[in-house]
């Protein structure tokens, strides 16, 4: 990179809430609320005779999810604003204004045309296409809105960002599943590194609906649950031995990424330095799984580093998106497993939580602060020989062999279907503090 880029403003939305303090709260805890919907699905389903009205029947244990209370939007999205637009819109609307001033920057009135917006979505305004194809399906072509129509497409969420907060560069929409987040992050630090912008919002959005429950759930994706009456939810275990299916969640995660110079020269702060990033293809992958090429990625992965002048053991902790699934989380710990012998720990988040986990705990890794075990006891899996951890983050500079430099924290999401992503965030160095710099009230009890 011929810049140095750096992330100033973070916005999440999630089950935790639409504010930085609600996820760290579920970090400590380790665990986030989960929210059951209703027995019946939408108003689509398949019969004998082709599509009807008929709800289908959703079983309890796909009920539960990490659902957004809508509220917690009310402060960045007021309702004439929200009424126009689909809730994965909302969620990137308000985590994107929420990352504006937690770097305490203003866009002047008429936007910036060096703002640009990179997001990344699973499967888009999810909602209001379902509703789409039931008015076309059900009532007619003639009954189609075309306000749904025009909020059903995957970049309708990077529009609306673009719209209401005046980001008037490029504007990109990434559909890799899982691995889009780091996808879209990784490509707005290369083009502010080249040059091509000055700021660059990137992120993930995505919500979850009864419907998708239902194909997650024919699939058989999803955790089971307790198996009785659906009143206690399912439980994700990443990496665990007894992991058994994901636990689904929605919600938005949004950075705000600036070239490390004008951060510093308008008076902002960094909360974690972009070291580098990549992707890679797992060929083995089928269409809708996951594959056995985890020796390749792992190569892939440490050509990543290398190009950021790293080793493997100069990783100082490990972000993973194991989500509790049994062949998903084997080729994730495999793919570690064979970069680097024993990376030095594995931490899973919900709904788009893995990005701004990481990017939180780089800005607090000297504080006191502990992350919490698992919601359930954990129990190893001897194949994968990954342990979460669990308590403060370590001083890393005490470690025999390991590259000078400030403490590093190495993001890595693997999708279905066989995209791989990886980003590498730098943390501030020990004895850096924000108090003196704008929008250090939203960090206090940092470290000194």
């Amino acid at each position: 990179m011929s810049r140095r880029v750096v992330i100033s403003g973070l916005g999440t939305v999630g089950p935790w809430g639409a504010d930085r303090a609600g996820l760290m709260a579920a970090l400590t805890a380790g665990a986030a609320p989960l929210t059951p919907f209703g027995p019946a699905v939408g108003r689509l389903s398949g019969g004998r005779d082709g599509v009807d009205a008929t709800p289908l029947a959703l079983p309890p244990h796909a009920r539960w999810a990490g659902v957004v209370d809508g509220s917690c939007l009310a402060p960045w999205v007021p309702g004439r604003e929200a009424r126009r637009m689909s809730r994965p819109s909302r969620f990137a609307v308000a985590a994107a204004r929420a990352a504006l001033a937690d770097a305490d920057f203003a866009v002047p009135d008429g936007g910036l045309d060096d703002l640009g917006v990179i997001l990344s979505t699973a499967y888009g305004p999810a909602a209001v296409t379902e509703e789409l194809l039931a008015q076309i399906l059900l009532d007619g072509p003639e009954a189609a809105s075309p306000f749904l129509f025009a909020e059903s497409v995957a970049n309708a969420p990077a529009a609306q960002v673009a719209r209401l907060t005046g980001a008037r560069g490029a504007n990109l929409t990434i559909t890799q599943r899982e691995a889009g987040a780091l996808i879209a992050v990784r490509r707005a630090a290369d083009a502010i590194a080249a040059e091509r912008s000055e700021r660059m919002f990137a992120g993930v959005a995505d919500e979850v609906i009864p419907l998708l429950q239902a194909l997650f759930d024919r699939f058989g994706e999803l955790a089971p649950g307790d198996g009785g009456d659906g009143e206690v939810g399912p439980v994700a275990r990443p990496f665990d031995r007894r992991r058994n299916g994901l636990v689904t969640a929605e919600g938005a995660t949004v950075l705000l990424l600036e070239d490390e110079g004008a951060c510093a020269a308008r008076g902002g702060r960094a909360l974690a330095r972009v070291a580098g990033g990549g992707e890679a293809f797992d060929a083995t992958a089928p269409r809708c799984g996951w594959g056995t090429g985890s020796e390749s990625l792992a190569g892939a992965l440490r050509r990543t580093l290398a190009r950021a002048g790293l080793r493997p053991e100069d990783v100082d902790l490990v972000i993973a998106g194991a989500s509790g699934s049994r062949a998903g989380d084997r080729v994730e710990a495999l793919t570690l497993r064979a970069a680097w012998r024993a990376p030095r720990g594995a931490l899973g988040a919900l709904g788009g939580g893995q990005l701004a986990a990481a990017v939180l705990l780089a800005e607090r890794w000297w504080s006191s602060e502990a992350i919490g075990p698992p919601d359930a006891p954990f129990t190893p899996d001897p194949e994968l020989a990954l342990v979460p951890h669990i308590g403060p983050l370590d001083d890393p500079s005490d470690r025999p062999g390991r590259a000078p430099g400030a403490p590093r924290i190495l993001v890595q999401m693997l999708s279905s279907g066989g995209t791989a992503s990886w980003l590498v965030l730098e943390a501030l160095p020990k004895g850096a503090k924000w108090s003196d710099r704008p929008g250090a009230q939203r960090n206090e009890g940092d470290a000194e």
